[in-house]
Order: structure tokens, then sequence, then C-alpha cells
């Protein structure tokens, strides 16, 4: 049986996920072979295989858990008690922020998705589609109550904004000059620009 935790009691399925994106992130998912990320890991392949099935698997879970985050961020966000013009622009700010602190898994992600098994891949896109439709439904709500404009489709506007959050690893960097929230603050206000009557 695989050992659990490490010397400093990280678990070894967290090591694992650790050392799969820093390689992923430095030379490429598909250049990365699981002799590498168990070695850097500090485990066996067995262990790897306990924890996860494939290398597919884990490069599955390197964005599935960011976006597990930004789900329970966003749900937090839409059930809130306050008017939907403040719960949009925290949640539009929030996937800025997390993404950031996540920038090597968006690029893994973003970079190799290709890779992914079909059924991963359909998984995948139909997480991140329930997460832009409930994103989508705080536009749709502000259009109805009257706050927003109706002048540009809701979708368009999702697009418009994750359009820039799936681009940040491209450019941002954390000895730039702008802090996460300051970049959030920023692509924030451009949203609730774009949406005002």
């Amino acid at each position: 049986m695989p050992r659990t935790t490490d010397g400093d009691g990280t678990p070894v399925p967290q090591r694992l996920l650790n050392a799969a994106t820093r390689l992923f992130a430095e030379q490429g998912y598909d250049r990365t072979s699981v002799q590498e990320i168990v070695e850097a890991a500090g485990v066996t392949k067995g262990a790897l295989y306990h924890y996860f099935g494939s290398k597919d698997d884990l490069l599955h879970e390197v964005y599935a858990r960011v976006l597990r985050v930004q789900q329970e961020r966003l749900d937090h966000f839409s059930t809130m008690d306050a008017p939907v013009e403040k719960r949009l622009r925290g949640a539009a700010a929030d996937v800025v922020v997390t993404t950031i602190e996540n920038l090597d898994d968006a690029m893994i992600f973003f970079r190799s998705m290709h890779h992914l098994s079909p059924e991963k891949n359909k998984q995948v896109r139909a997480e991140r589609r329930r997460y832009h439709e409930q994103f989508r439904a705080l536009i749709e709500e502000g259009q109805r109550e009257g706050v927003f404009s109706t002048a540009t489709p809701a979708d368009l506007v999702v697009d418009y904004h994750f359009g820039s959050v799936h681009h940040l690893s491209t450019w941002y960097r954390p000895d730039g000059p702008l802090t996460p929230q300051q970049v959030a603050d920023h692509l924030a206000d451009l949203l609730l620009r774009a949406l005002r009557p």
C-alpha cells in the first residue's frame, strides 16, 4: 500500500498533482512522462495508478480542481442577498483572482485540453458550460430588471469576459505592475461598463 503522506504530511495525491502541474507547465503535457511525475513526487508508478488511472486523469484533475473552487465561489455569489450588479461584479472579479492564483493550472489546461480523452473532454466542456451558464444567468437577471443593457446579448458579454480570463496565462506576471486584485477590479469594471444601460 502506498504511503498516504510524505514527511511534511502532504498527501500522495496532492504530491502527484503538484509534481504534474510543475512538469506540465515547464515541459508541456505531451513531453512529460509518467516516470518523471512519479520521480518528482517521490512515489512509485503504483501509487500514481492507485490514485489516478492515467496521465490523462492527472491533466483532468489539474483543471477540475480549479473549476470546483470557481464553481463553489460562483454558487456563493449567485445566491448572495445583494443587488445583481454587486453579485455579478464579485463573481467577475473572483474568477480573475482564482485564475491568477492558479495560473499554471490555467495555462496547462488551455495549452493541453486537446490531449484529454474524448470522454474527459466532454466532461470538462459540460462543467465549463454549467459555470458559464450560471454566470450568464446573473447578466440576464440584471437585464430583466433593467439594471443592465440588453443592447449586447448576454452570451456575447460572457464570451467577452471569459476570453480575457482565459488569456491571463499568456500575459499576467506575478512580478508585474498589477496585483491579482487590481487586474480583477479592472476586468470586472470593464464588464460592468459594457452592461450599463
